[in-house]
């Protein structure tokens, strides 16, 4: 297994011969509006994706599936929904089946709770997009476990640390865990994403997982750097797996 980090929530899993694209933001730099109620009015993406228009096409006609935790635009945007081959199986919690469907998708395959595919068991788990009403209005949210017998990856999805994610972490007990930092927030109520503290509690588990942070230096509402979190990281006395744009991990 390997994951490349291409941007934002955005990832390329490499898995037994099969390739995934997770959480699918593909638009060029500044082509969706800013995030509104934030403290800058930066259009995004802020960054472009690492790769040029013919890589990407190469990258887009080698996909065997796509998973998508929710339909938020930073994760699942209009680029990916009118580029993206729509006869591929997509993964998705249940709420977003038909919405996906009806943007042109032929092999939507919700996840209620779990599904095996091409030998790989996909089970969704849960989260917490915030906190109070900020919380509730970004619901549903999903993470997925995907495990093939050997080897065990937690995709967390936007959620804050939270009961949800230590339930997960202690069922499933990850090799890796994919977390999506920034720290995002609006101008009012808290983070939205995990904090610096939510990332070094997930390191501390005891189920010792990997941690691999994304979802940082792309959104204008995510104010948590990569360079602020791996000082943070190192501070603690912890490591983590903080990606630049287009890096591989190797599993």
């Amino acid at each position: 297994m390997r994951i490349q980090f291409l941007r934002n929530a955005t990832l390329l899993i490499e898995w037994n011969n099969k390739r995934i694209l997770v959480d699918p933001m593909l638009g060029a730099k500044d082509s969706l509006d800013t995030v509104p109620n934030a403290a800058n009015t930066i259009r995004n993406p802020m960054t472009e994706l690492p790769m040029d228009e013919s890589a990407l096409k190469s990258l887009l006609a080698s996909l065997d599936a796509i998973l998508v935790t929710h339909r938020h635009r930073d994760h699942w945007d209009v680029t990916a929904q009118a580029i993206l081959p729509k006869g591929l199986p997509v993964f998705c919690q249940p709420e977003d089946k038909v919405a996906i469907i009806e943007q042109g998708f032929t092999y939507v395959i919700p996840v209620k709770q779990s599904v095996n595919w091409e030998h790989l068991d996909i089970t969704r788990t849960g989260g917490q997009h915030g906190t109070g009403e900020i919380g509730k209005m970004m619901a549903p949210v999903s993470g997925f476990i995907l495990k093939d017998g050997q080897r065990t990856l937690y995709i967390a999805g936007d959620t804050i640390w939270c009961e949800e994610v230590a339930v997960a972490m202690d069922t499933f007990r990850p090799d890796y865990v994919v977390v999506n930092a920034g720290a995002a927030q609006f101008l009012q109520g808290d983070p939205i994403t995990m904090t610096t503290a939510d990332v070094i509690t997930t390191i501390q588990h005891p189920a010792q997982s990997k941690v691999v942070a994304v979802h940082m230096g792309a959104i204008n509402h995510c104010f948590l750097s990569r360079e602020a979190l791996r000082e943070a990281v190192a501070a603690a006395g912890h490591t983590a797996i903080i990606p630049e744009q287009g890096e591989w991990i190797n599993a």
